[in-house]
C-alpha cells in the first residue's frame, strides 16, 4: 500500500514582498477546502470596520488563535481586531472609541 502525505503550504510574507518572477507557494493552492481544517482567525479591520484589511493569523487551536488575538490587540491597540471560529464571532476588541 502507498502511504501519502498531504503537505500544507503557507507564505507568511506579502506578496508583493517576493523577489522579481518568485510565486508565492501559497497561491493558487487547492482551494477553501485546504484552509477547513483552519478554523480560527484573527482578523484586522479597516478604519472604518466594515472589511478585513488583513487576515493575521490562521490555526486550528483555539489557544493559539486566543494568544495569536491577544498579541494582535496589544500590537494594533487602536484597530477594530476579531478572533473568529469559522463565521461565529468569538472576541472582539474594538479599540479606543475617541
Amino acid at each position: 500500500m502507498k502511504s501519502e502525505s498531504c503537505a500544507h503550504h503557507y507564505s507568511f510574507a506579502p506578496e508583493d514582498d517576493l523577489e522579481d518572477g518568485e510565486q508565492n507557494p501559497a497561491a493558487g493552492g487547492s482551494g477553501a477546502a485546504e484552509h477547513e481544517d483552519l478554523p480560527y482567525k484573527v482578523e484586522l479591520w479597516n478604519a472604518a470596520k466594515n472589511s478585513v484589511e488583513q487576515v493575521l493569523a490562521v490555526t486550528a487551536n483555539a489557544s493559539i488563535g486566543y494568544a495569536a488575538y491577544y498579541a494582535a490587540t496589544r500590537e494594533h491597540p487602536d484597530r477594530f481586531v476579531t478572533l473568529r471560529h469559522k463565521n461565529i464571532t468569538v472576541s472582539r476588541w474594538n479599540g479606543p472609541t475617541n
